[in-house]
């Protein structure tokens, strides 16, 4: 009886050390070795690729994970008492460096420590989510990478694609930050161009079809922004507004080849790996969050989803096909 109870708790203490290895995991690393911790939101193409970038971006500049560093990847299953669960973790870990993808992870994590220097990518404007002082002097534990698309050629783009469109639907999370800073803008671009919005808002994934479907016939085009919670259920939005032939411009490629019709947006692996490099000087000291810009992509690529085009019968201005890179159709499944 004595042997089973010795048993027991040595069962629970193993079984204790699992549930508490994070950023400290031994896992073969060396008390030199960087812990960095991530916490990515939601999985999505987007999201997916700058963890990519950001884990190949380190590794070219000679910090592999197992060897230099360790990373200890956690995805918060787009649920924000994970995000804050697992920021509890990176602290009590004792990180010596975290990366949020996307703004509920950031402000969860900004959240929990004012000492662990935190990059953030996939945020729109971090000062408007309260990381920073100011994207040019941020003054906090926090920098990174915005993820601000060009709203402005997006919905250019939909005039062009559309050039009929009198109602556009802004079809996005009412509880992401990002999603309400560049809906703001895309209305006032819609405005400009003589387009009348609507708002057509989910607040859980479960939401989405109800919503896509209640506006056939009521609007003539359909954009969303860079909101996670739609890329996540992005079949599910293409597929009911392309069986309506509502055209519906996205705001990232990941959301393109999920079914969109085309996008101005950036290269999320390469601003993956443009946050790995303001990683680099924080490992190295050479730098600290508070000292470093966010920084912007300056480019956009033009994106154009050929079977969308085709099941919508639309027609593409040859300037538009010259400058585009045509994508195709991606079978995914919503998470």
């Amino acid at each position: 009886m004595r042997l089973k109870k010795l048993a027991a708790v040595g069962m629970a203490v193993v079984m204790s050390a699992a549930l508490l290895a994070g950023c400290s995991s031994k896992g073969g690393s060396s008390d030199a070795q960087k812990k960095v911790g991530v916490v990515q939101l939601v999985e999505h193409d987007a999201l997916d690729a700058a963890y990519k970038g950001f884990k190949d971006g380190l590794a070219d500049a000679g910090y592999k994970d197992g060897d230099k560093i360790k990373i200890e990847y956690k995805n918060a299953q787009n649920e924000q008492s994970n995000c804050q669960t697992i920021a509890q973790q990176f602290v009590t870990d004792k990180c010596d460096l975290v990366l949020a993808i996307a703004t509920p992870a950031a402000q969860a994590m900004a959240n929990e420590t004012k000492d662990i220097p935190i990059l953030v990518t996939a945020v729109t404007d971090p000062a408007d989510a309260k990381l920073v002082k100011s994207n040019e002097k941020p003054g906090t534990n926090v920098s990174g990478t915005s993820d601000l698309t060009p709203v402005k050629k997006q919905m250019g783009l939909l005039k062009e694609l559309v050039p009929n469109a009198k109602k556009v639907a802004m079809l996005y999370c009412s509880a992401e930050a990002n999603s309400k800073f560049q809906v703001e803008i895309a209305k006032k671009e819609a405005k400009k161009l003589g387009l009348e919005s609507v708002d057509a808002t989910v607040s859980e994934s479960s939401e989405i079809r109800q919503v896509v479907e209640s506006l056939k016939g009521k609007v003539d085009a359909i954009y969303s922004p860079t909101d996670n919670m739609i890329a996540a259920g992005i079949n599910t939005v293409s597929m009911v507004a392309n069986e309506a032939k509502i055209p519906f411009i996205v705001g990232e490629e990941g959301m393109c080849t999920g079914g969109g019709l085309a996008t101005y947006g950036v290269n999320y692996y390469k601003l993956g790996k443009q946050t790995a490099a303001q990683a680099v000087k924080i490992l190295e000291g050479k730098s600290e969050p508070k000292d470093m810009p966010i920084e912007y992509q300056e480019n956009a690529d033009l994106i154009i989803n050929k079977d969308t085009v085709k099941k919508l019968g639309i027609k593409i201005p040859e300037k538009l096909q010259k400058q585009a890179k045509m994508v195709t159709t991606q079978k995914k499944t919503d998470k």
